[in-house]
């Protein structure tokens, strides 16, 4: 998720745990190890595919912020003598803060490595999109009455644990809505007898009453959308050619490895005016797709690898219109 709906959470596990005990400095340490995993962005990285694929890598790793836990603790214990008597309750603050952060990336679709360094696929249940106001704006909310109300009396906590609950309610109800979503789509699937390898649904910007479906075959793959307000359970799906051949000869290319592992499968490969180009299609829409790389350029006889950088293009956010249009209607204008 975001990096501002990350630091609320973790601040709203501070002041559920510890706020009414210690007040705003739960809310301080918990925001700050609610942030913590992200701090990876800041290592600088030799080619645009590390970049792409060590993020939520060993930082988001349940391993490695378990045997964090107690350094933190000492180090806040050190700062805040004052409160070593709720030393066990700090550590279930540090914890719970580092681990419900990796936990609510695990459910973006970008992907997150909660098992490093094991060598499993990153984790992506994707139900939620990596912003979500109604996910969010609950969270911000509790945190700002808890900080900002008396500490002479609860009302500020009990605002901030009302809303903590209410924004898991949410968390709840996405992972029923994808469950509800995959079997219409599979039901969708079989009525129109097409053949797939695997199926992939992401909710749409900003929500997650419309979802994108995203179909593989041997020949490229399908994507359609599907509305929870739809009047009935088809879905039109439009299928796209990818060139899968282009990769031969680059099997044993690592940033074409690294990014068939990261991508879980899902990804084309095109011939773009003689650069070969890997594009990941879990994020965004087609035609445009945020993460794109140049992993060969194309030469008589064979291709010749490169670096695998990334290729920068539209953002998309005209899109965002059409969207919001398909929520409420099965066949919204183009564009």
């Amino acid at each position: 998720m975001d990096t501002v709906t990350q630091i609320a959470l973790g601040a709203a596990v501070g002041e559920a745990t510890l706020g009414r005990r210690i007040g705003n400095r739960a809310i301080l340490w918990g925001g700050l190890c609610g942030l913590f995993p992200d701090l990876d962005v800041l290592i600088p990285f030799d080619s645009a595919v590390k970049t792409f694929t060590y993020h939520r890598g060993f930082s988001h790793s349940i391993f490695v912020l378990s045997a964090l836990t107690p350094a933190f603790v000492w180090l806040i214990l050190k700062m805040h003598p004052g409160t070593r008597e709720y030393r066990s309750r700090w550590f279930v603050l540090v914890f719970l803060a580092l681990v419900t952060h990796i936990f609510l990336d695990g459910l973006t679709v970008y992907g997150t490595q909660i098992l490093w360094p094991l060598t499993t696929p990153p984790v992506m249940w994707s139900t939620l999109f990596i912003i979500d106001p109604a996910y969010s704006i609950p969270l911000i909310g509790g945190v700002l009455a808890a900080a900002i109300m008396s500490r002479k009396g609860d009302r500020g906590h009990r605002f901030n644990t009302f809303f903590l609950a209410l924004s898991t309610v949410y968390l709840v109800w996405s992972i029923g809505a994808k469950l509800y979503v995959n079997d219409t789509v599979k039901d969708a699937l079989a009525r129109q007898n097409i053949d797939y390898q695997k199926v992939l649904t992401v909710p749409t910007p900003f929500n997650t009453l419309l979802w994108r479906v995203l179909v593989m075959d041997d020949r490229g793959y399908y994507e359609g959308f599907y509305s929870l307000l739809d009047e009935d359970r088809a879905i039109r799906f439009t299928h796209y050619p990818s060139n899968e051949r282009l990769l031969d000869g680059l099997g044993e290319h690592w940033p074409v490895q690294r990014l068939q592992w990261f991508t879980h499968g899902f990804y084309s490969v095109q011939n773009h005016d003689g650069a070969i180009v890997f594009a990941d299609l879990r994020m965004g829409m087609e035609p445009i797709y945020f993460f794109r790389f140049k992993i060969a350029q194309m030469r008589n006889p064979h291709p010749v690898p490169t670096q695998g950088e990334r290729i920068r293009g539209e953002r998309g956010t005209e899109r965002l219109y059409w969207v919001f249009k398909r929520i409420w209607d099965a066949d919204p204008p183009s564009g």
